[in-house]
């Protein structure tokens, strides 16, 4: 076998040895230890560290990609145009109704006009919403709105493992 550091052969006394025992490949090998040990320690500091509210922003980012690719190629909700820029539209606010942020029900494409200069176009919103969805979930989705919410940071990692898979096979 070859030493990984100084490229010379020697008898291996371990089965998975990639070191020969030279002071300096030691030294090479115990220093590639340590970087590997703070790689991991760094990444679950990271992740220990990491607020519900970087949470929220993160699954909010993969969310409405999701929705973005879910509604492809059809209308604005609002306006019924095509979209030049593409949005994906919240009939309840995300910051206002945490209980439906995160609903396929309460989200929709829509465009860039609609959802940013018209503060999302509402009332055309609602129109074709229930048309959309029917009235029993658009009942529904009114009364979960109303409801008061707080997410849990493994709740946020578990939606957004949800919408990368989705996203995964829409692509």
């Amino acid at each position: 076998m070859k030493c990984k550091n100084c490229k010379e052969k020697f008898e291996s006394i371990r089965f998975n040895m990639k070191y020969c025992l030279k002071d300096e490949c030691v030294r090479v090998w115990v220093e590639s230890e340590k970087a590997k040990t703070w790689k991991k320690t760094k990444a679950k500091m990271k992740n220990d560290l990491e607020t519900v509210q970087e949470l929220i922003k993160a699954t909010q980012i993969i969310f409405n990609k999701y929705i973005r690719l879910r509604d492809k190629g059809q209308v604005c909700i609002s306006c019924q145009k095509k979209p030049l820029k593409e949005n994906c539209g919240h009939f309840f606010n995300a910051n206002n109704h945490w209980n439906v942020r995160f609903s396929e029900l309460n989200c929709h494409l829509q465009c860039e006009h609609c959802n940013t200069y018209l503060s999302g176009n509402l009332i055309e919103y609602q129109r074709n919403l229930i048309s959309k969805i029917g009235i029993e979930n658009y009942n529904e989705l009114e009364a979960e709105a109303r409801k008061t919410r707080k997410f849990t940071k493994e709740e946020l990692k578990e939606l957004m493992q949800i919408y990368k898979k989705k996203i995964k096979d829409l692509t």
